[in-house]
């Protein structure tokens, strides 16, 4: 999220493989954190499987803003039941250890995935994209902004699965957001610069999410340049408010560069609802052709 600080300064738990998290759950590995939690692959004695546990840090035990969002993260993912979104188990705000724990996910995130190995594939990034607009079409239904779609928030699967509901919230929480929040690049312009002026963050916003990680997949870098996090100006600390988008690569189809396009227009009623995204990339996912089978056959003389 914006705002992490360097892992070196933030407070820890210090807890390494077989330690006791809670009575319940056993550290196995950190995977990572931000400012406020850190998140541990673990082993759960009540569902006796791998789970991941975002710890609140032990410096925010007693923010009240940070079990704010420990709480309203477990209320989002109690309704966001979706094949595409990985699932809250449970959560306790009240222990010594304040902690939410998920389902694990198998799976490199997409972030890692382009890192490793560059742009997607055709047949890798259009099936992400229909997952992702199907996901983002139920949340409007289950009144859920995610507004932190990014590539390293979604874990390469068969569906792909979104992950951090940390900063979600109902449309009506999310419109009267007056802070940045999400990560920079991002960003939908009303995230940006939030005050009214590109509109009020919301659904379209991850709309927007899902344009900018779909560009990032099939061009192997993000849409805008990086923007100057130590200017006051919005517009140069966040290009995406006036710049337009860079260019995809050659080979791609024209009913996909169409899509991206309409997904980072800077106005949130000009981007396509997530239903019109997936009904968009379809047709072009089913000229894909099936996948070649070879066979070993052994000859027998006759």
């Amino acid at each position: 999220m914006s705002g992490t600080r360097e892992e070196t300064e933030l407070s820890s738990w210090d807890l390494h493989r077989g330690d006791a998290i809670t009575p319940e759950l056993t550290a196995l590995r950190l995977l990572g954190g931000g400012s406020s939690y850190e998140a541990f692959l673990a082993f759960d004695e009540i569902t006796y499987g791998p789970v991941v546990v975002k710890v609140v840090r032990p410096a925010e035990v007693d923010d009240p803003d940070t079990l704010d969002g420990l709480e309203r993260e477990a209320r989002a993912l109690d309704v966001a039941h979706h094949p595409v979104v990985a699932r809250g188990l449970r959560h306790d705000a009240d222990g010594p250890r304040p902690h939410l724990v998920l389902e694990h996910v198998e799976g490199p995130s997409l972030a890692k995935l382009i890192r490793r190995h560059g742009r997607l594939s055709e047949q890798q990034y259009l099936p992400l994209a229909i997952d992702l607009a199907s996901a983002l079409h139920f949340f409007r239904h289950a009144d859920v902004c995610h507004l932190d779609i990014k590539p390293s928030n979604i874990i390469m699967g068969s569906p792909a699965r979104l992950i951090d509901l940390s900063v979600a919230r109902p449309a009506d929480s999310a419109a009267e957001i007056t802070a940045i929040i999400g990560t920079d690049a991002y960003l939908a312009p009303e995230q940006a610069d939030p005050g009214g002026r590109h509109g009020v963050p919301g659904y379209a916003s991850d709309v927007w999410g899902v344009g900018s990680t779909l560009f990032h997949a099939i061009a192997g870098e993000r849409p805008f340049r990086s923007g100057d996090r130590s200017s006051r100006d919005p517009s140069v600390s966040h290009p995406q408010l006036v710049d337009e988008p860079g260019e995809l690569p050659g080979r791609v189809a024209p009913e996909v560069r169409k899509v991206v396009a309409a997904c980072l227009e800077k106005r949130p009623a000009d981007r396509p609802l997530p239903h019109e995204v997936a009904e968009a990339l379809e047709p072009v996912l089913a000229r894909q052709p099936a996948p070649r089978l070879t066979f070993k056959v052994n000859a027998r003389p006759v």
